[in-house]
C-alpha cells in the first residue's frame, strides 16, 4: 500500500514545493561536511496506525520509535487537493527517556500548534494559497499524506530522520457509490456495503454549487444510505440560483424514499449554510422529513425567493451599509442581512414542520448569525406547539463546520458577496467543534431514524 501510495505521490508532484528537504525524497538523508556530502544513519522509524490507509473521519495513531533519549524532533505533514494546492502543518516535539515520541501522550512544543494533540498535524494545516478551502470533490481517490520527522526544532533546516506516506479515504470498504439522475434530479447515492434497508438521509452543501460527495460518502461508512445532492450548476441544473422551487427537492425527496434500500417511512436531511437554509424549507412544506440537523443555517430565505407550488418566501434585503472590512481586507457580512423579524414574510414557516431538529451552530460564525436564527426557530416551533429543537452552540467555532480532521477555513470567496469574507473560528476551538458535531449528528439521526432494518 505504501509502495502504490508513493507512485500516487510523485504523481501529485507533492515533492515539489518550498520545504528544501522535500527534494530528498529517496534513499537516506544527506549531511554535508568539509564541502562532501556523506549519508547519515538513522534508525528512526515513524509508525502509523491503522498503517497505509484510513478514513479521513477515523483518528490516526502517529509514533516515531529509535529516537535518541530526549531528542528534540519537527513532525511535518502535507497534502496537496485536487487543485494542487499544498496544505501543510508542523510541531515540535521532544522524544521520551526511551526514545520513543507517541503524539497521543506527547505535548506539541510548538509550531502549528501546540498541546497534547494527536491530530494536530491534520486539523491545522495551512494551505499555500491566501483563503483557500480543503475540499474533497473525487471520493473515489484519496488524499495522500506525507509526515516525516526532522532532527531538531527548525521545519525547514533539519535532517530527515523517517518518513511515511498516508492515503485518507473517503469511501470505506465497500461502501457503493451510484449516481442518480432520475427525472430532474442530480445526486449520488451511497450505500453501506451490507444489503439494506438503511435509515436514509438527504445532504445539502451551500452556494458554491455544484456536486459534493464528501461527507456522503463518509456517513454511508457508519450505516446511512446518504444521497449528496445538487440543486444549481451541476450538469443540466440551472447555472445560478435565483429561484429555488420546492417540488424538485419534494421529487429527490420521494426517489430516496422509494428507494429498496432505504427504509421508511421518513428520511433525514442534513445542511450546512444554504444547504440548512434549504432544508428548513424542505421541513417546512414537505411531509416525510423525521429528522433534520442544521448546521450554521438561515431561517430567512437568502439571495432568491423560494417558491412551493402557489407560495413564496422572498430573500431578505441585504444592507450593503452594514458591510464591515476586518483584517487582511476581508470584508464581515455578518451585520448585512435585515434580521427576519424585520421582514416576516422572509421568515421560513417552520412552525407548520413536524420534523425534529438539531440545530450546530459556530458561535463566532461570521457569514451570518446563525446562533440568533436557531433561537428564533426554536422560539417559533415552541409558540406554535412544536418540539423545542435541540442546539448545540461551538465557542470559537466558524461557519464550515466540516467532518473531523478538515482544517479551518476562517476566509474565503462568497459567491453571493462576489469578495472575500470572513468566516469566523480559531482552529483548534473549531476543530474540536467539528469532532463533536460529526458524533452528535451521528447520534441524533440513529435515534430518530433508526438502525438498519
Amino acid at each position: 500500500m505504501v509502495a502504490s501510495s508513493f507512485t500516487v505521490l510523485r504523481a501529485s508532484r507533492l515533492c515539489q514545493w518550498g520545504w528544501k528537504s522535500w527534494a530528498r525524497l529517496s534513499g537516506p538523508p544527506m549531511l554535508s561536511t568539509d564541502g562532501r556530502t556523506t549519508w547519515a544513519r538513522t534508525n528512526a522509524t515513524l509508525s502509523l496506525e491503522p498503517a497505509g490507509r484510513s478514513c479521513w473521519d477515523e483518528p490516526l495513531s502517529i509514533a516515531v520509535r529509535g529516537l535518541a533519549p530526549e531528542q528534540p524532533v519537527t513532525l511535518r505533514a502535507a497534502l496537496r487537493d485536487e487543485k494542487g494546492a499544498l496544505f501543510r502543518a508542523h510541531a515540535r516535539y521532544r522524544a521520551d527517556a526511551a526514545g520513543e515520541l507517541d503524539l497521543a501522550r506527547a505535548p506539541a512544543l510548538g509550531g502549528s500548534f501546540a498541546g497534547l494533540e494527536p491530530m494536530g498535524l491534520l486539523w491545522a494545516m495551512e494551505p499555500d494559497r491566501p483563503h483557500w478551502r480543503l475540499v474533497k470533490r473525487d471520493v473515489q481517490t484519496p488524499f495522500v499524506v506525507e509526515l516525516e520527522v526532522l532532527d531538531g526544532h527548525e521545519p525547514d533546516g533539519g535532517r530527515l530522520l523517517a518518513r511515511a506516506v498516508h492515503e485518507r479515504h473517503f469511501m470505506a470498504p465497500g461502501v457503493r457509490r451510484v449516481p442518480v439522475r432520475e427525472g430532474r434530479v442530480r445526486a449520488t447515492l451511497f450505500l453501506p456495503p451490507e444489503p439494506g434497508p438503511f435509515p436514509g438521509i438527504i445532504d445539502l452543501f451551500g452556494v458554491g454549487g455544484g456536486l459534493l460527495e464528501y461527507r456522503a460518502s463518509l456517513l454511508a461508512g457508519k450505516g446511512f444510505a446518504v444521497m449528496a445532492l445538487a440543486y444549481y450548476n451541476y450538469d443540466d441544473l440551472p447555472k445560478s440560483m435565483e429561484t429555488m422551487r420546492m417540488e424538485y427537492f419534494e421529487e429527490a425527496m420521494n426517489y430516496l424514499r422509494s428507494h429498496p434500500e432505504v427504509k421508511g417511512p421518513g428520511i433525514g436531511l442534513l445542511g450546512i449554510s444554504k444547504g440548512g437554509e434549504l432544508g428548513l424549507a424542505m421541513a417546512s412544506f414537505l411531509k416525510g422529513i423525521t429528522a433534520a440537523v442544521v448546521i450554521n443555517g438561515s431561517v430567512a430565505a437568502v439571495g432568491n425567493t423560494i417558491y412551493y407550488k402557489d407560495e413564496t418566501v422572498p430573500p431578505v434585503t441585504i444592507l450593503k451599509n452594514r458591510v464591515k472590512m476586518a483584517k487582511d481586507g476581508l470584508k464581515d457580512v455578518v451585520e448585512a442581512l435585515q434580521s427576519p423579524l424585520v421582514e416576516q414574510k422572509s421568515f421560513i414557516p417552520v412552525e407548520r414542520s413536524d420534523t425534529t431538529f438539531l440545530f450546530l451552530v459556530g458561535q463566532d460564525d461570521h457569514n451570518w448569525k446563525s446562533e440568533f436564527y436557531a433561537n428564533e426557530i426554536s422560539k417559533r416551533l415552541q409558540a406554535h406547539g412544536k418540539e423545542k429543537p435541540q442546539i448545540i452552540c461551538y465557542p470559537e467555532a466558524g461557519h464550515y463546520i466540516e467532518p473531523p480532521y478538515f482544517p479551518l477555513c476562517s476566509a474565503g470567496m462568497h459567491l453571493l458577496v462576489g469578495a472575500n469574507i470572513t468566516f469566523g473560528g480559531e482552529p483548534k476551538p473549531h476543530a474540536m467543534a467539528q469532532l463533536d458535531a460529526w458524533q452528535q449528528l451521528q447520534t441524533f439521526f440513529h435515534k430518530q431514524l433508526g438502525s438498519k432494518s
